[in-house]
């Protein structure tokens, strides 16, 4: 009696979770493509999210995307997407950008934005401290005004190209996953 012995192969292992950045950044990008955008409209969504994005003052992000998105008949939540992956850089810079506009604005003469400054002002002369935040965070809206139109014009046309293979690309996938 001849006993042959076959291999026994293992089960097959589930595919692994997506990870993080699938799942959060990936495919709700993807998903946008899918929604039946022009280039010119995604090349634009995506220029004006990353200028909403890095905009130097809390809390006004949103509010400047929804307006925007609707005067533009935008995809709101492309434009939202965009402008809130961009929230770690943009808190990056807020400080940089407030020490400049407050050079900017500021008098030669007066105090420098720093963080001992800026207690000692809040402690002896709350005034002063609320004018020399004023001027920084006025000066720093100016910088990042006059940065954005340049940042955005070279986005808004030169993403163009690569939405346009995107969606060549995405249409081809869809046309082969028919047949």
């Amino acid at each position: 009696m001849t006993s042959s012995t076959s291999p026994v192969s293992p089960p097959p292992q589930p595919p692994a979770p997506p990870s993080w950045w699938r799942r959060r950044v990936v495919e709700p990008v993807l998903n946008i493509l899918k929604q039946g955008l022009t280039p010119k409209q995604l090349s634009l969504t995506v220029a004006l999210g990353v200028i909403f994005g890095l905009v130097p003052m809390m809390g006004i992000t949103t509010l400047m995307c929804t307006a925007t998105a609707v005067r533009l008949r935008l995809n709101m939540a492309a434009l939202l997407l965009m402008s809130h992956l961009l929230s770690p850089v943009q808190l990056l810079l807020i400080i940089p950008l407030m020490r400049l506009g407050a050079q900017l604005l500021g008098d030669s003469a007066g105090p420098d934005l720093t963080l001992e400054q800026l207690e000692h002002l809040i402690a002896n002369n709350w005034r002063d401290a609320v004018h020399l935040l004023w001027q920084a965070c006025a000066g720093a809206m100016i910088i990042w005004a006059v940065a954005a139109v340049p940042v955005g014009l070279l986005l808004n046309f030169g993403l163009r190209p690569v939405f346009r293979w995107l969606l060549a690309r995405q249409a081809k996938k869809t046309e082969a996953a028919e047949l």
